[in-house]
C-alpha cells in the first residue's frame, strides 16, 4: 500500500532547515534502506512545503518517520498529514492478483 506525507512549512523554511538538513535526509535515506521511503522532495517555488511517498503495510511506518523527522519536533514543518494512494498507472503500480 502507497502513503502520501505531506509537509507543510515555515515561511522561512529554507534557513530554518539548514542545521537540521543532515539528520533529516539521513533519517529518510534509513527509510529508503528498508524500503519503506520511495521518494520524497520539496516544493520549488516557493519552497512551502514537501511530499514523500512511502510503501507500508499501514500508516504507522509514515507515523513513526514523522515523530523521528527534526523538521518536525523542530517546528519547520507545521502541519503535516499522511493519505493512503491508490496508483492506477505507471511503473509503481502493483501487479495484478
Amino acid at each position: 500500500m502507497y502513503f502520501l506525507l505531506f509537509y507543510d512549512y515555515v515561511e522561512n523554511a529554507v534557513e530554518r532547515r539548514a542545521p537540521l538538513r543532515e539528520e533529516h535526509l539521513r533519517l529518510a535515506r534509513e527509510a529508503v534502506a528498508r524500503g519503506e521511503l520511495l521518494m520524497g522532495g520539496a516544493f520549488a517555488e516557493p519552497v512551502d512545503g514537501a511530499v514523500l511517498l512511502f510503501q507500508a503495510d499501514d500508516p504507522s511506518v509514515v507515523e513513526a518517520f514523522v515523530r523521528a523527522d527534526p523538521y518536525v519536533t523542530a517546528g519547520v514543518v507545521t502541519r503535516w498529514r499522511i493519505r493512503p494512494w491508490t496508483v492506477v498507472v505507471g511503473s509503481l503500480v502493483p501487479p495484478e492478483r
